[in-house]
């Protein structure tokens, strides 16, 4: 069997100069600068590209419970799935930043029972995700949950 070596390190950022500048942001400051953005908290996932084998790194606003981490495929309302979940639904180990904490952890799609708990609170700590799955439909934006 042959051992993948992942650089979890090195990862590509986003190519949108709005993201790529929070990305970095976050980065050089752990989180410092960035964790907030526009009032709401974000965590950078990196996941592992599932035709390239890189990884690559994307902000997201996210809810926390239990220690687990929410947050939503939306990409601003387009018609397909972002990168990134499509990344984790072949790779779902992925890394995660939250403020200075940078930690491994697993990736999965929420059921049905868990979307109608959080979608909720997703909506409320940023209204517009309502505004984006309208936008993205007939595509339902997927809610993942990363725990450790």
């Amino acid at each position: 069997m042959q051992t993948i070596t992942i650089d979890w390190d090195h990862p590509t950022d986003p190519r949108r100069s709005r993201e790529r500048d929070h990305v970095r942001d976050y980065v050089s400051t752990g989180g410092l600068d960035g964790r907030l953005w526009h009032g709401v908290p974000t965590l950078l996932l990196t996941t592992l590209d599932r035709t390239t084998g890189r990884t690559s790194r994307t902000p997201l606003i996210y809810v926390e419970d239990a220690g687990r981490h929410i947050v939503l495929a939306a990409d601003w309302g387009a018609a397909q799935d972002p990168a990134w979940y499509r990344n984790l639904t072949v790779h779902p180990e992925v890394r995660l930043q939250v403020g200075a904490a940078v930690f491994q952890a697993t990736a999965r799609t929420a059921c049905p029972v868990e979307r109608e708990i959080y979608w909720p609170a997703m909506t409320a700590l940023w209204p517009l995700f309502d505004d984006y799955a309208a936008a993205a439909s007939p595509r339902e934006i997927p809610l993942v949950i990363i725990g450790k």
